[in-house]
């Protein structure tokens, strides 16, 4: 999720020792790309070297989700290697896990880890005063200086939501990954029945900025009853699992609702005081009740799917469309070479809006001075034009760009058609329509939100089971948000 960044607050408490314990085991089985390696001594300094060549010699330790853009990196280190002289350990956790990981590494205060894929939501606002400011280092006349207009080439949005916490002033981390949920749609079945299906529902069932959840609703009904070719109309990540409040909260969105009072500035700049939760709202209720509704359609494989198995019941051919992240266009566009179209998600009472997914890459603020410069110059490298470009082209699906100037190159642009070789530019008309401040979706940047994001998905999880009324689970969500975040409302 993006990456962005006065007295510093007081630290919020991090997870419980039992918590930590339990993520460190579990952390202990997850795959490495690299193994990582124990504490080192401080970074090699050159004086007299070059900027990029100060550190030859270091051996710097990178934490990170298993992410597009960090398997592209890992899979071609060599030309920071042979710009730098350092080297890179990669380590790839689950992101829970690499939560708990980050934050008994700050805890401890070993500083086992230089470069930290920062989640905004698990791991940037509950630690934030455990980065360091990347500001100083931009503006070292002896380090490098990010290329491409610095800070301000990176997309507004993506610095603030994924590099800054409450304070504007300062950048915490550099926009890494982007990932945003769009519509992604058989084109070549909405080609094939489009006249008819327009004869049968009276409407365009092409998907544009003037679509609606209530004709997407009714469009999964039409594939439902007269597509062979596909099982079910839509399909949808509707887990008990982190994916089920991203799926939801799109629809949420759409009808006016919101988590908390002033939500685009919660979800942009975050803030430890977010206020009373909201979902227990005319128009958060009214999303569930449409949701609810809508999941009942979808194919029932659907409360079994996190994103990755939506994106595999879309790829073989078992839905006609769904909500999902854009990145999974690279993987769309090999299974189903030139049938695959991409747009904004339909528009509901109140608006379209999209989860972004962003996150940013930061510096920790726990180890020494030598090595926070060293890792500069790899946020400054791992997030400049030429590797995010480098990145699009990978054969192993990397990420898509954060910065401006990237979308502006003529190859950038030009492969935003069919053929295509950087397949994730498939999307990029629906990803920008989606981060277009009046729809772009931002979920709270509070401290306490994984306790949170529980507490949604676990409600939403029961009313799809039929245990609780769309009213009920929203305000008995509403109720445990508050007990969580402190304020002390009752219902």
């Amino acid at each position: 999720m993006p990456f962005l960044l006065s007295a510093r607050p007081p630290a919020p408490p991090g997870p419980s020792r039992r918590a930590v314990l339990r993520g460190a085991a579990a952390a202990g089985t997850a795959g490495l790309l690299t193994a990582c390696a124990g504490r080192r001594p401080d970074a090699v300094l050159d004086a007299d070297a070059t900027p990029w060549k100060r550190y030859a010699g270091t051996t710097l330790n990178f934490i990170s989700e298993n992410t597009a853009p960090t398997a592209a990196i890992a899979a071609d280190l060599k030309p920071f290697t042979e710009l730098t002289g350092i080297r890179v350990n990669i380590v790839t956790l689950e992101l829970s896990a690499l939560a708990q990981k980050v934050a008994l590494d700050f805890a401890s205060g070993n500083g086992e880890y230089d470069v930290i894929y920062a989640d905004p939501y698990l791991v940037l606002a509950p630690y934030a005063p455990a980065f360091a400011d990347l500001r100083r280092f931009q503006e070292d006349s002896s380090l490098p200086r990010l290329s491409g207009g610095g800070f301000g080439d990176f997309i507004s949005t993506h610095l603030d939501a994924a590099g800054r916490f409450e304070d504007r002033g300062k950048v915490l981390a550099l926009p890494y990954d982007c990932p945003t949920m769009v519509w992604q749609y058989r084109a070549d079945l909405f080609a094939k029945y489009g006249a008819r299906m327009a004869d049968d529902l009276g409407f365009d069932p092409t998907p544009s900025d003037n679509s609606t959840w209530e004709q997407y609703y009714a469009i999964a009904e039409w594939f439902n009853s007269h597509a062979r070719e596909v099982r079910y109309g839509t399909g949808h990540q509707a887990k008990q699992h982190d994916s089920l409040m991203c799926d939801f909260s799109n629809l949420l969105w759409a009808y006016g609702g919101d988590y908390f009072a002033d939500g685009p500035r919660v979800g942009r700049l975050g803030t430890t005081d977010p206020g009373r939760c909201l979902l227990g709202s005319e128009e958060a209720i009214a999303g569930a009740e449409f949701y609810h509704r809508l999941l009942r359609i979808a194919d029932p494989g659907s409360r079994t799917w996190d994103w990755d198995g939506l994106g595999a019941a879309f790829r073989a051919g078992r839905i006609a469309m769904c909500p999902n992240w854009h990145e999974y266009a690279a993987s769309n566009e090999a299974a189903l070479p030139g049938k695959v179209g991409y747009a904004r998600l339909p528009k509901g009472p109140a608006r379209s809006a999209g989860m972004y997914g962003g996150t940013g890459i930061a510096i920790s603020d726990v180890i020494p001075a030598r090595r926070q410069q060293a890792a500069w110059l790899f946020l400054n490298w791992a997030t400049a034009p030429k590797t995010q470009v480098s990145n699009l082209a990978s054969k192993v699906g990397g990420g898509t760009p954060t910065r401006t100037s990237v979308y502006e190159l003529p190859s950038v642009v030009a492969a935003e058609r069919r053929p295509s070789k950087m397949p994730n530019m498939l999307s990029a008309q629906a990803v920008t329509a989606a981060w277009k401040t009046a729809n772009i979706g931002l979920r709270p940047k509070i401290p306490m939100w994984g306790e949170c994001d529980t507490a949604i998905y676990t409600q939403l999880s029961g009313m799809l089971a039929g245990d609780a009324s769309p009213a009920a689970a929203m305000k008995a969500a509403a109720g445990r948000i508050d007990r969580i975040t402190a304020r002390g409302w009752v219902n």
